[in-house]
């Protein structure tokens, strides 16, 4: 968070011990260098740095994205791409290869209101081996309208959020919310068995890995008392914990796009085939 009475001048006006970078006076020059520029850009940025997806933003990009994108700058990897980066998964992966890219016209939805239609420019930021380390994506009004239409929602479902990342169970609530279905939300699967006995859910969204118990082993629960019961599982282990589940479920890898978690909203919204 910002220090009391003061702008953002640098990356060394914000407090990163609870994220994965760090001191930033330990960060790749590069890295600091682009998050300076960006945190003293009025123009809404966002940079990913690292393969694994680590995203920072600035305090124009947080305003227009919500705060369900987590707090000013970031500094993690989200568990849903952020819009432009979904957005522009094509001209992502060119960036990451060397080339500069545009992606104009892209609708974009945000849980926090900043809905709209943008021009993205994308720029290929090198590390100090000369190989591409992160992209920097800015985003501008668009210039032109989009041929395509955002997808239509499945439905309004009821779903639990089993997450114990705060922040990130934040993010889907709000995100399922902006979907327009209801989400509750809780951090452990003691308080998820407790939700399930009181109330009636369409849907399971749990994480894989919780303190405790599983979270297919929350699930398998969930199921024997309610056989209806549909289940959306996120890793960011692959689905190796999934192989002997015997009950139908979905499942998204983290970081998972937008689109992703609306198509698996879609499926859930319908029965699912029994698993062989």
């Amino acid at each position: 968070m910002l220090h009391s009475g003061r702008s953002a001048q640098s990356s060394s006006s914000f407090d990163w011990s609870a994220t994965r970078l760090g001191d930033p006076q330990a960060w790749p020059l590069p890295l600091r260098l682009t998050a300076d520029l960006m945190f003293n850009t009025p123009l809404p940025l966002l940079l990913v740095w690292g393969r694994d997806m680590t995203v920072l933003f600035n305090e124009a990009y947080g305003a227009l994205a919500g705060p369900a994108y987590g707090r000013v700058p970031g500094g993690n990897v989200p568990p849903v791409l952020p819009p432009p980066l979904a957005a522009a998964g094509a001209e992502l992966e060119r960036a990451w290869s060397g080339e500069a890219t545009q992606a104009p016209g892209r609708a974009l939805a945000f849980a926090g209101g900043g809905d709209g239609t943008y021009d993205l420019h994308l720029t290929p930021v090198r590390g100090t081996d000369g190989a591409v380390a992160g992209v920097l994506c800015a985003l501008a009004p668009a210039l032109t309208i989009p041929d395509a239409t955002p997808l239509d929602a499945a439905g309004p479902l009821r779903i639990l959020v089993v997450e114990d990342n705060v922040d990130s169970q934040y993010l889907v609530c709000e995100m399922l919310r902006a979907f327009g279905h209801e989400a509750d939300g809780v951090g452990h699967p003691n308080d998820a068995l407790a939700r399930l006995a009181a109330n009636r859910y369409d849907v399971l969204f749990t994480d894989v890995s919780l303190p405790g118990m599983s979270g297919v082993d929350l699930a398998r629960q969930a199921v024997t008392e309610a056989p209806s019961m549909r289940v959306i599982f996120a890793s960011g282990y692959g689905d190796t914990l999934l192989r002997h589940v015997e009950f139908p479920y979905l499942s998204l890898q983290k970081p998972y796009e937008l689109d992703q978690l609306q198509q698996a909203l879609d499926k859930v919204a319908h029965p699912l085939p029994a698993r062989s």
